[in-house]
């Protein structure tokens, strides 16, 4: 639903509310996500267009759950390879290793090739939804200087400046708002180059991809969508950049994979160098950092561009609920300590990965893959690799999240909440993040959910916009017992989500707009933990979002929700309830 253009959410004198340094797919996403909420968004970019060339060749199902939650999936899914598989291959060709995660516990495929400039197209053109979202081309920020009340951002070439509440620098490896926020970008630069090629009307013309761990020169091979593959090879430390740029020697490259290099239809070929780098802080003050301008790294696990994501999805809906006054600003300190964590994890693993298929002593390589031939003969090593069990998730231990006292590491707070397919009275094969709407959700188990958490909390939770949800087993979904009109029944279709109850000993939800658990509990205790939650995140009644989406013009429901950290790193404490 598009929000319409109408009076700011502030009561400071700005332009706008969010100014988003960077138009790519970070900052397009954010801009999604402020303007599904009416806040009005500018997003400049110092090119004059969008990047026409492949990028990113990889999304993951987190990234897709995303799309869903902005009303924009069903545009991008035509750009992509779903379930794709990666091989391991060794220097004989044998199979090392083979990534095929059969599951789809969040609701798509956990790997899925895709277009980038094809989908950054798609992010571009759902703006259009939003008045209250603009873009702008050809303007490069030169400089940004923070008020009390704001930041006032000025541009190069004399275009005039701007003053917002905020400012995300989503604009790269190179982010100047990085530099001008006096943030350090600490980690390594590999000193190994690669020579990428994307190439038009696919040589090989499979759906999947293969990396190559061959110690004469390792080699990625990967099916993007729509015909295009991209090839990767390591440049040896005695062949320069100019040698690598030369087409003679990309055809040599490409022809030790196609029997017919002279004829590959290139769009582009390029030498790039991986980094490990992450942002000391990724806030400061009234400016923040998002997608590679927050950290970079290497291509091995395809996470960078999902990292982005990860980032726009986690901070969107906590700048939406600052700047339309339902959270106060402390709330946006837990960006920093739930992203920062996690993207470390994954800049760890893609580091380790690079390390694992790129020696080229062939000892070491030999060493390697006798080790892996080994081990994949146990079965549960097998599974692990195959279904990508290796990839950290998030599990927020502090931040916008309220812990038990017992502190059970079965907990699922923090965590994501899975997304089956369910039905209701009047839809079949519904997907569960599109009846749970797109702000705050309070979630069940085959329960009176009003009895449950009781009329006060009730009350709150509607107020702050919440969906409220009871899943049953299918045999009880035509029961009316007691069937309440504000509480939404599903019936547990796959039986998904009896099995995720069979394993956690939680039965009431309390679910965060980015679909992660911001606390657990049984039934008796949801009225202890909605106080405690009300308590870690200062709800107060009158306010907040409706469920579709679309918010109010802020003036006479001010300041109704303000969300506080549950844990700041400098404390190092962790709000609980009992269990």
């Amino acid at each position: 639903m598009a929000a319409a253009k109408g009076d700011r959410n502030t009561d400071t004198d700005t332009d706008t509310d969010v100014v988003i340094v960077g138009a790519g797919p970070s900052g397009l996403t954010l801009a999604n996500i402020l303007g599904l909420q009416g806040v009005h968004t500018l997003v400049v970019d110092e090119r004059d267009t969008l990047i026409d060339y492949p990028r990113g060749v990889g999304l993951d199902d987190e990234s897709l759950r995303t799309f869903q939650s902005i009303g924009l999936v069903d545009r991008v899914l035509p750009h992509t390879v779903p379930n794709q598989i990666l091989r391991f291959f060794d220097g004989k060709r044998r199979l090392l290793a083979e990534m095929a995660p059969p599951d789809a516990r969040f609701g798509w495929p956990k790997r899925n090739g895709f277009v980038q400039p094809m989908v950054d197209a798609e992010l571009h053109s759902g703006l259009d939804r939003f008045d209250c979202v603009e873009v702008r081309f050809g303007h490069r920020m030169h400089t940004c200087v923070e008020t009390t009340n704001g930041v006032t951002v000025e541009f190069a070439d004399g275009q005039p400046a701007v003053r917002a509440r905020y400012v995300v620098g989503c604009d790269g490896g190179r982010s100047a708002t990085r530099r001008l926020m006096g943030v350090s970008f600490d980690g390594t630069t590999s000193s190994t180059r690669w020579l990428v090629v994307d190439c038009a009307n696919d040589p090989l013309g499979h759906p999947n991809s293969e990396v190559g761990a061959d110690p004469r020169r390792p080699y990625v091979s990967i099916a993007i969508a729509h015909g295009i593959r991209r090839f990767e090879f390591m440049i040896h430390p005695d062949e320069t950049d100019e040698e690598a740029d030369d087409p003679a020697f990309v055809r040599r490259m490409l022809g030790q994979l196609v029997p017919y290099p002279e004829r590959v239809d290139m769009i582009r070929h390029r030498v790039y160098t991986h980094h490990s780098r992450i942002a000391s802080s990724f806030r400061k003050g009234r400016l923040m950092l998002a997608g590679d301008a927050a950290h970079l790294m290497p291509v091995w696990q395809g996470q960078g561009y999902n990292s982005g994501i990860r980032d726009a999805a986690n901070l969107g809906w906590k700048l939406a609920a600052v700047v339309t006054g339902k959270a106060g600003d402390d709330l946006l300190d837990t960006y920093d300590t739930e992203r920062r964590k996690h993207a470390r994890a994954m800049i760890d693993l893609s580091t380790m990965v690079g390390r694992v298929i790129s020696p080229t002593n062939r000892r070491v390589a030999a060493l390697r893959d006798r080790v892996i031939h080994a081990a994949s003969v146990v079965p549960s090593l097998k599974r692990y690799v195959l279904e990508m069990r290796f990839k950290p998730m998030p599990r927020y231990q502090q931040g916008a999240v309220c812990h038990t006292e017992s502190g059970s590491p079965n907990s699922p707070t923090g965590t994501l909440f899975i997304q089956p397919r369910v039905d209701t009275r009047d839809t079949q094969n519904a997907m569960l993040d599109d009846l749970l709407g797109s702000g705050f959700a309070v979630l069940c188990w085959s329960n009176n959910l009003r009895a449950v958490l009781g009329e006060p909390a009730f009350g709150r939770w509607k107020a702050l916009g919440a969906r409220f949800v009871e899943a049953r087993p299918m045999t009880q979904l035509p029961w009316t017992g007691h069937d309440d009109p504000e509480v939404v029944i599903v019936g547990d279709r796959t039986g998904a989500l009896k099995s995720w109850f069979d394993v956690y000993p939680d039965s009431v939800l309390f679910l965060r707009p980015d679909r992660c658990i911001a606390g657990a509990c049984i039934a008796q205790r949801a009225p202890e933990m909605s106080e405690a939650l009300t308590r870690v995140l200062h709800l107060t009644q009158g306010g907040g979002s409706g469920t579709d989406g679309a918010t109010t013009d802020g003036k006479s429901d001010r300041a109704v929700l303000h969300v506080a950290q549950s844990a700041s790193e400098s404390s190092g404490t962790v709000t609980r309830t009992p269990r």
